[in-house]
């Protein structure tokens, strides 16, 4: 994880995540589709010429992801995918292990090395999430439906996100009183560290607070 998410930052992350992407789909071309499929939960399906494509929901919308370039597009509307949803995606079929969900919720601390980056973390989701909404759980709640999450019963609103199709998310608050103020976290499937790195786990805590406050303001 790069020193620009050190303890005292509260900005989103600018991780190197990018950088690294030709690298990755280079690695991954010499792969075994079927057991990247497998890892992955993703559908394959070959093509002619030793290609194929593989078939994901990411953020709950059906996405291609070729092979063996590796390149994602939205099924619908077949236009590339955002430059950090393709490090995202190259990632996951790069690291995932075929760990199952462990449908158990872990702090951003919990995660491998997870513990030295928490403040920064905590500062651009929870702490933004605390500004954007303070004490009014409603406006959460409703956000959080636009968004595409599913109620749970966990702290006093929470909604799960199902970003991969082996790794979920978990964006909750904690109402406050006279003593304490309110709290956002962003936790994450006990498994998601088999699927994407510490650093792409911080990019998507980032993503998932982004896109609940766009739906604030939506």
């Amino acid at each position: 994880m790069s020193a620009s998410t050190g303890h005292q930052s509260t900005s989103p992350p600018s991780f190197p995540l990018v950088d690294r992407v030709a690298e990755l789909r280079a690695d991954l071309q010499g792969a075994d589709p079927t057991i990247l499929s497998t890892r992955t939960g993703a559908l394959y399906r070959p093509l002619a010429d030793n290609r194929g494509e593989f078939e994901l929901a990411f953020w709950g919308r059906p996405v291609i992801l070729t092979f063996p370039d590796f390149v994602a597009r939205d099924s619908t509307s077949n236009a590339p995918l955002d430059v950090m949803s393709q490090a995202i995606l190259a990632y996951y079929f790069h690291d995932s292990d075929g760990t199952p969900q462990a449908y158990r919720w872990i702090a951003f601390s919990e995660l491998p090395d997870g513990n030295f980056y928490t403040q920064a973390f905590l500062g651009y989701t929870g702490q933004t999430l605390l500004r954007s909404f303070g004490d009014d759980a409603d406006a959460f709640e409703a956000a959080l439906q636009q968004a595409g999450g599913e109620r749970l019963a966990f702290a006093d609103v929470s909604y799960a996100f199902q970003v991969l199709p082996k790794v979920a998310m978990l964006a909750a608050c904690w109402l406050g009183d006279e003593d304490f103020p309110s709290s956002y976290r962003i936790l994450f499937d006990a498994a998601a560290g088999h699927h994407l790195s510490t650093d792409g786990c911080a990019i998507l805590g980032s993503m998932l607070t982004r896109k609940v406050i766009r739906n604030r303001n939506a």
